[in-house]
């Protein structure tokens, strides 16, 4: 059954708020080897069980003792490696010890080997040491469940695991970690006018940048992509790939054929073989967006010109994906930074630019705004989030949403 589509422009944080209202966590989860999970969502907390580090043990390389005998030439009664056992330490005596090795029971302060002076003793073996610093009790020693204990929750349910959450999973000794079921993401792109690089160019015809930049930002989110290529501008051509990505696909993404063009097939298509929820957006780039559902997929369509594609993504898309993997975070953090520049003809839009960090800090913008030069957001750094009607003038502070949040 379809619906009409709301004719005024709906601004962005109402369609965000209904894109993650229509969006939930997919059922399913997997268990995967922890070097396997980069990039997957935490379906379950994961609990330490042991204390990090077991034991205290050594910050650096150096001498064990009691603070107390610092003031004496000690004795040096063991050499303690990482990884070894360590024998208690009796009143008196001081140990060799290097860097993450465990402290001998009697211990209480590690100084540091270039605060000290080795003495040879021909009736030690291991020698005699003198301090040569003051002592701080307690220096230089890293206490057992000091960055983890045994029992806490390491990583929540819903943390999206990179790099180092895999390391804290692999310091708390998790070899495997549960994660919910990867999205899978039907993709196309619709337009007689695109051919795929490699091809040759003909007259009138362009290559398909959206193709590539939409799966590397859908993979580089932990989802299976499902790659239906280009679609002529033909409404039966649109029904038939829409019909088999629904089928397929728990998400379908296109780009191109959500405008109101004579050979803009999608939103009819849509309506036709389900619903349209969301139609046209109050910003620039990215205002022919669409939403809506076919069958039981999500069906999200993108405007066709690179940056409106890209914006509408990052703004949009990105969220409602890492919703669908049960992530509890999907905002990107945005800064406070001064314009280096003016913009003195604000659209009647909510606003998106292309703009670089430069060495002051500030913010410079691309010389072309266009929402078809892919080369601004190459670039750029990041976008500037400007209201409607806003001016900027040089040194006023703006909102910046780095990419380095947006395409993470």
């Amino acid at each position: 059954m379809s619906e009409s589509p709301k004719k005024s422009l709906t601004p962005l944080d109402d369609a965000l708020a209904a894109l993650l209202a229509y969006f939930s966590p997919l059922p399913g989860q997997e268990t995967l080897p922890t070097q396997a999970a980069r990039g997957r969502v935490l379906a379950e907390d994961l609990v330490s069980p042991v204390n990090v580090p077991p034991e205290d043990n050594s910050a650096m390389d150096g001498y064990a003792l009691r603070a107390t005998d610092a003031g004496q030439l000690l004795p040096v009664t063991q050499r303690i490696a990482a990884g070894q056992p360590p024998q208690p330490l009796a009143p008196g005596e001081a140990a060799r010890i290097f860097t993450g090795a465990q402290v001998p029971a009697g211990a209480d302060t590690v100084v540091m080997q270039e605060h000290t002076e080795a003495l040879p003793d021909a009736a030690l073996p291991l020698g005699r040491v003198r301090i040569t610093e003051a002592v701080s009790l307690g220096s230089a020693i890293r206490r057992r469940g000091e960055d983890v204990r045994a029992g806490e929750v390491v990583l929540a349910a819903g943390t999206r695991l990179d790099a180092i959450s895999l390391g804290l999973a692999a310091t708390a000794g998790a070899a495997q970690l549960r994660v919910t079921r990867r999205p899978r993401v039907a993709l196309f792109s619709t337009g007689d006018e695109l051919v795929m690089p490699g091809e040759p160019l003909p007259p009138g015809a362009i290559y398909n940048s959206n193709r590539y930049t939409l799966r590397a930002l859908i993979e580089g989110l932990g989802c299976e992509v499902l790659d239906l290529g280009i679609v002529p501008d033909r409404l039966d051509a649109t029904r038939a790939a829409l019909r088999e990505a629904a089928g397929r696909a728990d998400v379908i993404v296109t780009s191109g054929g959500v405008s109101v063009g004579e050979e803009d097939h999608l939103r009819p298509v849509v309506q036709a073989e389900g619903r349209l929820e969301l139609w046209q957006l109050s910003i620039k780039p990215g205002k022919p967006f669409a939403y809506g559902r076919v069958g039981q997929a999500h069906f999200v369509g993108l405007p066709g010109n690179p940056v409106s594609s890209l914006v509408t993504f990052l703004l949009l898309v990105r969220p409602a994906l890492l919703k669908l993997q049960g992530a509890t975070r999907w905002q990107p953090r945005r800064w406070r930074l001064p314009a280096a520049f003016e913009w003195s003809r604000p659209d009647r839009r909510r606003e998106f630019l292309r703009v670089r960090v430069n060495e002051a800090g500030a913010l410079e913008l691309f010389s072309n705004q266009s929402s078809g030069v892919l080369t601004s957001a190459f670039w750029a750094d990041g976008l500037i989030d400007n209201p409607a009607g806003q001016p900027i003038a040089p040194g006023d502070l703006v909102s910046f949403l780095p990419f380095s949040e947006l395409l993470a």
